[in-house]
């Protein structure tokens, strides 16, 4: 197959290239390269770029903050045993988070196009060619992000209007609340930013409210002292503050992983970086602001809650922190507007996974290596990768609408959780190759680099995290049901084997057999957007050769 040098950058400044179209259909193709309003990396049009630095933090920020400020400080609490020790888990947490923001910005600076670890695992992973596109496009396809959230958007807009949430109703309105986003996305792509915008800074005022009242209520400024009915708390004093430590190494790790994938969503822009106004400068700026933004949401809340509500209470209270603080300040009538503030936060949410996953699919429609490729990749009819965001959409409600409560629900979460443990594994790996002298023809010279100390530990946190769910849990701490405890790693595995098989067939064996070899094309849809198109070349003769 014929295809770029393994000693060539895979994204390369343009030059003029003019690319053969026998046998395509026409569809308006030009050049791609001898436009010099477009991008040098990824040649798409300057007026298609309408992320700017706010909305590219927001885009971050709103993907990570969903529920797990309002839900996580509880389950926590319940795996470190004590209030020290979850506030050590959130730090390292943090840490951990640091770490990959990091690389994913020293791989946005240096691959600024959108696709994320698609891009990326393409240019580390470039033997067998085409591997690495089929493995993560099974994923890409087949992992409907928006089930899970839709599912808890549901529930909390129906308890914030006082209607008893059964499964039927919850799967309902979660599936006009992810019909409303991709409506939004993709026909609306300026309204859209804005009220994913909105939503954002509404999610950051609320987490404000919640840090400055428990800060109030911690140094005792009237009107925000716990109600008498309500124990108070005194987690803060040093006698409690470490009580209840003593916890297994397997308690320790799964309160970890919950930390770590509270703050799973710092990667988002990278997914979207083709349509990011001066992506390398604005990647460089977003990343680290809506990081700082998410970590200092997550401490003061986490100072907020433990001021006003005990530890027994949030142990043996059956419901998230952010329920009891209010409870305790506010009195209990303030639920249902909890529950609202929540259903607007997951629905900031919901627009953020859609407006990236979408992207995702486009990019593996741009290279060409799917059935119908021009039609994800397209912009139309509304200048928004719609058959993108269509396709995101359409898994997650059959698998929403699919999997029932229990055992199937928890198993949807894991499985949609592990593949980005193993695209960050891959990822931080290949970067560490990149710094080798192996690697040296990859010419890889970001405008920024990770301390390489920082991206070791990346790779080290997700080796450990890729480990931890074949490890047999401890008695009460079952992950399932009746589910083996390992059956997600084993479908999340055996889904990225299909597009191994996939890549074999399509790619190896199909040509072989019948005598041709694979080109890639980069040709210049109509809509604007460039995308590769694969045209099979007859193998010629020995006679032929020999000419």
């Amino acid at each position: 197959m014929d295809g770029l040098s393994e000693t060539e950058p895979l994204l390369r400044p343009a030059q003029v290239q003019r690319k053969a179209t026998d046998d395509i259909p026409a569809e308006g193709y030009l050049s791609v390269q001898d436009d010099t309003t477009r991008n040098a990396f990824d040649n798409v049009p300057d007026a298609k770029k309408q992320i700017g630095l706010a909305s590219a933090v927001m885009l971050i920020f709103n993907r990570v903050i969903g529920t797990g400020a309002f839900a996580a400080p509880s389950v926590i609490l319940r795996s470190s045993g004590s209030v020290g020790m979850t506030f050590v888990m959130w730090i390292l947490g943090t840490l951990v988070a640091c770490a990959g923001t990091a690389v994913f910005v020293e791989f946005g600076t240096g691959l600024p196009k959108s696709g994320g670890e698609k891009t990326y695992m393409e240019f580390i992973y470039r033997r067998p060619r085409f591997l690495a596109t089929c493995f993560y496009a099974i994923y890409g396809l087949l992992i409907g992000w928006l089930a899970i959230n839709s599912v808890v958007f549901g529930e909390y807009t129906l308890n914030a209007l006082a209607i008893q949430p059964t499964t039927v109703n919850v799967r309902v309105v979660g599936f006009l609340c992810s019909t409303f986003c991709l409506i939004v996305h993709g026909a609306f792509l300026d309204f859209g930013l804005k009220l994913q915008d909105a939503l954002g800074f509404f999610k950051l005022f609320v987490l404000f409210i919640i840090a400055v009242a428990g800060l109030f209520s911690l140094v005792g400024v009237p009107g925000f002292a716990v109600r008498g009915e309500y124990d108070v708390s005194h987690n803060f004093a040093w006698s409690s503050f470490w009580e209840g430590s003593g916890i297994s190494l397997n308690a320790f790790v799964t309160g970890m992983y919950n930390v770590i994938w509270a703050y799973s969503g710092y990667s988002n822009a990278n997914y979207a970086l083709s349509e990011v106004q001066d992506p390398v400068r604005t990647i460089r700026r977003a990343a680290p602001l809506a990081l700082i933004l998410v970590a200092v949401a997550f401490l003061s809340v986490n100072v907020a809650y433990f001021a006003v509500v005990s530890k027994q209470d949030i142990l043996e209270g059956g419901t998230m922190a952010a329920a009891l603080f209010f409870r305790n300040i506010f009195g209990p009538a303030t639920e249902r507007i909890l529950s609202a503030v929540i259903a607007l936060s997951v629905l900031g949410n919901l627009m953020s996974i859609l407006f990236s996953q979408g992207r995702v699919v486009q990019e593996l429609g741009r290279e060409g290596v799917l059935p119908f490729s021009s039609f994800f990749a397209s912009n139309k009819p509304f200048s928004a990768p719609l058959a993108g965001l269509f396709t995101q959409w359409l898994v997650s409600m059959i698998i929403m609408i699919a999997a029932p409560p229990g055992d199937a629900y928890l198993f949807v979460v894991n499985f949609s959780l592990y593949p980005v443990t193993m695209f960050n594994l891959l990822i931080s790996g290949g970067l560490l190759l990149l710094y080798t002298p192996a690697f040296k023809s990859y010419e890889w010279c970001p405008p920024f680099r990770a301390w390489k100390s920082v991206v070791v530990f990346f790779f080290v946190s997700h080796v450990v995290l890729a480990i931890l769910p074949l490890i047999p849990p401890t008695a009460g701490s079952e992950t399932y049901e009746h589910l083996p405890y390992w059956s997600h790693v084993v479908i999340a595995v055996s889904v990225g084997l299909l597009g191994i098989i996939y890549w074999f067939v399509c790619f190896y064996w199909l040509p072989k057999k019948r005598g041709y070899r694979i080109v890639q094309e980069t040709v210049l849809q109509d809509d604007g957007v460039p995308r590769n198109v694969l045209r099979k070349i007859p193998n010629r003769s020995d006679d032929e050769g020999r000419e």
